[in-house]
């Protein structure tokens, strides 16, 4: 048995120096030494009744595979990784453990937390750069099973149902699986090394990724079905992105954040040879203050900008990206104004020149000061205007990160298949099970936009909920 690590503190997790890597795409967090990840693991009490387990929504044995680093054994502790999670590498970065497992640690009373997650992407690291053996084959149970979408719902629905004998295919939109692994979160958040590996784990088990495959256009649910699938699972997410219904929004200058991310993620836009190029802003405004709203402002400082904006009509407490990226993005130089809401997106119009390049695009934004009044029905302190406090922050381009939805082309091509108004696929329960008989359904598909990990939880009942029905079928 180890020797228990009864500091108060959690090892300090080592990253690039930020004037240096605000200018470049390289992992920001280059992850735990050997020594400090067992320094780290020391301190996990092993509680019997595993607080942290309960808050985890795909029921990693924390403690166990905690114990396991503590006593020097990599592999075990990647076992019982494995057993519950198909993309421990992926979860260990991006998962908001502070606000689940993290914060029911016992060591978090007192002290800080036991840090699970860099404890868990140490030991996907560790395996992914010392295994020798590839991952088994399991032994086919003759049933096929179709997956939409190959983001983090349908990699984890896929990857459980593989491991169960069944033959997957996943059926993916974009050129590359990973959905918003791949295009929605920043190289150097999430490398696409690191993602491209455990969809090539999930291969060496079986499951089949096919690319460029619309479901809706190139097939149906029903020609799956026809196909021989005897269930399909929707892990479609939501790509839709959402704006604020401003004047302005059209001008030259102003993008979504799934697209300014998609172009920079998935297609290289910041290289000079890029053949879809992003905009270099000098003066670049997000509108957002989640996760996605701090990656698009950490982009934008790579491109180059002098000043990137964060703009945000609640305060800095009530932020709710993950304490670490507001932290690294105020390190980067990101600026925040909070309490601040745009109300028109102002454009360049040079009359004595109509043929003016710069005619059409973003020169600023016109800007209202809040202030925090009662709390509405979310239970969060509304926004209310400040009269009086009208102010223009001058801005070439401005972001939109105000969340999105579902695509509506599966649901309006899958007669029977009921959605609520705000386009998300109705479930029946945490199965996943949806008003199509063997269809189901998980993550932002369902929920809208959410948590990599809450995607993940979807995808593990569905495949639970799947395994049971075909079964039954079949019984």
């Amino acid at each position: 048995m180890a020797q228990k690590n009864m500091s108060l503190t959690k090892c300090p997790m080592p990253s690039l120096d930020p004037n240096y890597r605000n200018k470049v795409f390289e992992e920001v967090a280059t992850g735990y030494t050997y020594e400090m990840a067992i320094e780290e693991a020391r301190r996990c009490l092993n509680c019997k009744n595993k607080p942290c387990v309960s808050a985890c929504p795909v029921c990693i044995d924390i403690p166990a595979f905690i114990e396991r680093v503590a006593n020097d054994d990599l592999d075990g502790a990647y076992e019982v990784l494995t057993k519950q999670t198909s993309l421990p590498a992926v979860c260990g970065r991006v998962c908001p453990q502070e606000s689940q497992c993290e914060s029911k640690c016992v060591r978090g009373i007192k002290g800080e937390p036991v840090g699970i997650g860099r404890l868990e992407r140490f030991v996907a690291d560790w395996h992914r750069e010392h295994a020798t053996e590839a991952p088994k084959m399991p032994e086919q149970n003759g049933h096929k099973v179709a997956v939409i979408g190959a983001g983090p719902a349908g990699l984890t629905c896929a990857g459980d149902l593989a491991k169960q004998g069944y033959k997957v295919t996943i059926y993916e939109a974009l050129h590359v699986a990973g959905g918003v692994l791949s295009y929605g979160i920043p190289e150097f958040r999430l490398p696409k090394a690191i993602v491209n590996k455990e969809v090539e784990n999930l291969k060496a088990i079986g499951v089949d990724v096919e690319c460029n495959m619309v479901i809706g256009k190139v097939l149906t649910i029903d020609e799956l079905f026809e196909m021989g699938y005897e269930a399909v699972f929707i892990g479609s997410g939501a790509g839709l992105p959402r704006f604020m219904g401003i004047p302005g929004e059209s001008l030259k200058g102003v993008y979504s954040a799934n697209e300014f991310l998609t172009r920079i993620n998935l297609m290289k836009a910041y290289k000079p040879d890029s053949k879809t190029p992003i905009r270099h802003g000098k003066n670049v405004a997000v509108v957002g203050g989640g996760n996605v709203a701090m990656d698009a402002a950490r982009c934008a400082k790579r491109l180059g900008a002098e000043n990137v904006y964060i703009v945000y009509r609640r305060g800095m407490q009530e932020l709710p990206a993950r304490h670490e990226e507001v932290e690294h993005a105020q390190e980067e130089g990101i600026i925040f104004k909070t309490l601040t809401n745009p109300v028109e997106v102002l454009g360049f119009n040079n009359p004595d020149d109509p043929r003016d390049p710069r005619n059409g695009e973003v020169c600023g934004m016109k800007c209202v000061e809040m202030e925090l009044g009662e709390p509405d029905a979310s239970g969060r302190r509304r926004p209310i205007v400040k009269e009086g406090s009208e102010f223009i922050l001058d801005i070439d381009t401005m972001i939109m990160a105000l969340g999105t939805s579902p695509n509506p082309l599966i649901r309006s091509t899958t007669p029977g298949l009921d959605a609520n108004k705000h386009g998300c696929i109705i479930t029946q329960g945490e199965d996943g099970l949806t008003s199509r008989e063997g269809v189901y359904a998980g993550g932002d598909a369902v929920t809208g936009a959410a948590t990599v990990i809450l995607a993940m939880g979807a995808g593990k009942n569905a495949a639970a909920a799947i395994d049971e029905y075909i079964k039954g079928k079949n019984a």
